[in-house]
């Protein structure tokens, strides 16, 4: 499915021309707390429902802006939205990151870890184990640094990750209170 896409720059014009936007933030709430667009509304990928983004839309005829770290999670939203009947969504090119780049107006907070970070770094220790103990007790130890290899391969070629998806449900990467923002 192809998914439209706008450059940060394309998008910062959009703002300036002094258009209403919406905009989504498919982040994390500890992601989006740490920096976030400052138009931009939180409701993370594995909560975003199609009809509760219908209802909430101020104007179903103009662009739903879609924004995540880099535009790979951003990609996924826009497509699940399309497939759900959301007629015009576009992902911002290069994420969060390349907005701010742009100079597009972010809000600062408490600094985090990403989610590809916390991937990366469950990914090297279950690895570093899993040779570990397959090197001093049990050749059968081995397959944790397998399937690790796998899914990574697979995370890779498919732009979809199960332990990314898993690790967004980690306590400290949800949030107790709502940490929605949206300008009105």
């Amino acid at each position: 499915m192809e998914v439209p896409t706008i450059s940060p720059q394309q998008f910062r014009m959009q703002c300036q021309d002094g258009q209403d936007v919406e905009l989504i933030d498919v982040r994390t709430p500890a992601e989006f707390r740490e920096i976030h667009l400052t138009q931009a509304k939180n409701v993370p990928l594995d909560r975003l429902d199609v009809d509760t983004i219908q209802r909430m839309r101020v104007d179903a005829g103009k662009p739903l802006f879609i924004v995540c770290r880099s535009g790979a999670r951003g990609r996924q939203a826009c497509e699940k939205l399309l497939r759900g009947g959301v007629d015009v969504v576009v992902n911002i090119d290069g994420g969060t990151l390349a907005c701010a780049e742009a100079g597009l107006p972010v809000e600062r907070g408490q600094k985090t870890l990403s989610l590809e970070r916390q991937v990366r770094i469950c990914a090297g220790v279950f690895t570093f184990i899993g040779a570990l103990l397959g090197y001093v007790s049990s050749p059968l130890w081995f397959v944790v640094p397998a399937i690790m290899g796998l899914g990574l391969a697979y995370a890779g070629v498919t732009d979809r990750c199960g332990m990314g998806i898993m690790l967004a449900y980690a306590p400290w990467n949800r949030s107790q209170a709502s940490s929605s923002c949206q300008s009105e």
